[in-house]
């Protein structure tokens, strides 16, 4: 829906125009995504009386940013040398970067609070001596060559960045029309089934798409529901990612491939994640013979058209919707969804993926919220029988097959998601050696799990307190320990099976392909080595076959040739590490969840699971639960 004339955002301009004083030269009000952008010739004068636009911001419940004019702003190597002035040399600046788009200047420094200064002194003085607005970031102790990428490409195509930007906040801040208007929620992947994560939030005045995922192990439901008749991709104002593992946001690029040029919203971490997740799910189906659903290029213009959000920032995304993300404690970046539909007439939040319990790496998810009429959660383990053991009991199972089997000489080979979990055993791992626990021995890790690694160095303020603890003030980063060896070819693998005992993380975590395919086959037959599971294995997957007990697999070896391979090794699953919450965590979250909503729905589990979870919810609080189905409407309002 387009508005009917420029009169409406004419009014808003006047508006902001006549707040503010005829010194500060306004040259240009500009809709830029959720934000309303002043363009000042005098930029000082706002800066200095920062209070005048909080207080306009209040008043017209917009996000609002001073940006100075292009014209005054100081050249790049200006600007550049004018910080370094401002900025002491202990805070080891490693980077210089303008982002033209945003009138941002972008410094990477070992030690940002030096760059921020006192109460942000230095960032102000740097505003006032080169114009451009200072956006400090830690430099990564792991150079993620991905987040470089994609820095370049936001860079490099900063005008058409702006330009979409412009078009963006133009349908944003469009007049609303309808007050009160209904409200419908349209189930198009993910309901009563794990994968294909999608639905489809319409009011009277807007459309957006929670979720856009793909199934990879199941080609006969691998794609959302994209082609129901309530969703248009022209009518299709936003959409906003729970996560990034690929059932909730491998179809992203598709909708770019049809048309789609509209924002995506998601926290910073879930850019990055899913960039490596999506670009990896290409290569994987290129290399097998598999049908491509979408280009490199179609990634691209996805990221050109992303907004990331910051956890507790509200931000308009349409007329009538306000967004908020809040921490799911899933994985890195990992966000429950909160949505404000109207005036306030009506609240929903959906979990995505959500851990309602402590691990090592992220604190536990938001339970509370300002206002909540339904609540959409995911039920994966949501059965009476799923039961995850006591953290310090899983750790300690974990610790004595590393024991035992490093003792007797033998080799661990972990198959492990490369995100989330990964990184999870490498944080409980250096805690073992560093405890004495287990012996000392190189942990190898190969596959994606290196550059996933690096984007969580690029991102602590997203990690738990504990380890925010370590790294900001102990000075010690645990992913960094030197028990950690990244393997960066394929070549080594003989070298490193047939050497001394190690422990080896690698992916796939279900072994369906990737690296730990291979360390297997090494391994298998050797009865001193132990393959430890740490994730769930899929039905049909070599995973599930050799925890069942398989002792004969048929592999291909390095020449392509099928050989019959022996699994001598012992075999072990350690349960407890998951990212998820089990029936009991998800029953305290219900019940903590403040204030407690009128609705809850159950998505994301097989079916039997979501159906008893609703069932069980309804008796506990005496309030609607609903476990719908794929293609069904939800009437909200």
């Amino acid at each position: 829906m387009k508005p009917n004339s420029e009169h409406e955002f004419v009014d808003i301009r006047e508006v902001v125009k006549k707040a503010l004083p005829r010194s500060a030269m306004i040259s240009t009000v500009e809709f830029e995504g959720p934000e309303i952008a002043i363009y000042s010739k005098a930029p000082k004068i706002l800066l200095d009386d920062g209070d005048r636009i909080k207080a306009l911001a209040r008043k017209m419940r917009k996000r609002i940013v001073v940006r100075s004019a292009p014209e005054v702003r100081l050249t790049h190597a200006e600007a550049e040398k004018t910080v370094r002035e401002l900025v002491p040399e202990e805070a080891m600046i490693t980077a210089i970067d303008f982002d033209i788009s945003r009138g941002e200047v972008i410094i990477e420094a070992q030690k940002p609070g030096l760059v921020i200064g006192r109460s942000g002194t230095t960032l102000r003085e740097i505003t006032r001596q080169t114009f451009w607005r200072p956006n400090v970031m830690r430099t990564p102790p792991i150079e993620s060559k991905l987040i470089k990428q994609i820095r370049y490409i936001i860079q490099s195509e900063a005008a058409t960045r702006n330009k979409s930007f412009r078009e963006i906040g133009k349908r944003i801040h469009r007049p609303s029309l309808i007050k009160n208007g209904w409200i419908r929620l349209t189930a198009m992947g993910g309901f009563r089934e794990v994968g294909r994560s999608c639905m489809l939030l319409q009011t009277a005045e807007s459309s957006v798409i929670v979720d856009c995922g793909v199934n990879v192990g199941t080609p006969s439901k691998a794609f959302p529901r994209l082609d129901m008749p309530e969703f248009s991709i022209e009518k299709l104002d936003a959409v906003v990612i729970t996560h990034a593992h690929l059932d909730h946001c491998g179809m992203v690029p598709f909708l770019f491939k049809y048309g789609y040029r509209g924002p995506v919203y998601m926290t910073a971490p879930t850019l990055n994640l899913a960039t490596l997740l999506q670009l990896d799910y290409l290569e994987v189906a290129e290399r097998e013979g598999k049908l491509r659903p979408y280009r490199d290029r179609d990634v691209k213009e996805s990221i050109l058209h992303t907004i990331p959000l910051n956890y507790g920032e509200v931000t308009d995304i349409a007329p009538d919707v306000r967004l908020t993300l809040h921490n799911a404690g899933h994985i890195l970046g990992s966000a429950i969804v909160h949505f404000h539909i109207g005036d306030g007439q009506y609240n929903m939040a959906y979990t995505g993926d959500f851990k309602f319990g402590r691990t090592r790496l992220l604190e536990p998810a938001t339970f509370t919220f300002p206002r909540l009429e339904t609540m959409i959660i995911e039920s994966t383990y949501g059965h009476p029988t799923d039961k995850m053991p006591p953290r310090q009991e899983v750790e300690k199972r974990f610790a004595t097959i590393l024991r035992r089997t490093l003792e007797r000489g033998g080799k661990v080979l972990i198959p492990v998601l490369a995100v989330g979990r990964a990184q999870e055993i490498m944080l409980v791992m250096e805690d073992l050696v560093s405890k004495g626990r287990i012996p000392k021995v190189p942990v190898y890790i190969e596959g994606m799990i290196a550059q996933a690694t690096a984007i969580h160095t690029a991102h602590p303020e997203a990690l738990s307190k504990k380890i925010r603890e370590m790294i900001f003030h102990q000075g010690v980063n645990p992913f960094l320990s030197d028990i950690f060896v990244q393997v960066d070819h394929h070549d080594q693998r003989e070298e490193i099976t047939e050497g001394d005992p190690c422990i080896i993380m690698a992916t796939s975590g279900m072994l369906a392909g990737g690296p730990s395919v291979d360390y297997f086959r090494l391994l298998a037959p050797e009865e001193k080595n132990t393959l430890t599971f740490v994730s769930y294995q899929g039905e049909n997957t070599l995973g599930r076959r050799i925890q069942k007990g398989w002792k004969e697999v048929n592999m291909r070896n390095r020449e392509g040739q099928t050989t019959v391979v022996p699994v001598n090794m012992e075999v072990t699953t350690v349960e407890g590490f998951s990212g998820h919450s089990d029936r009991k965590q998800i029953l305290n979250f219900v019940k903590r969840l403040n204030p407690i909503p009128e609705r809850i729905l159950c998505v994301h589990g097989e079916a039997s699971k979501v159906i008893g979870l609703a069932s069980t919810i309804h008796k506990a609080l005496n309030i609607e639960t609903r476990a719908p189905m794929v293609t069904e409407n939800i009437k909200l309002r």
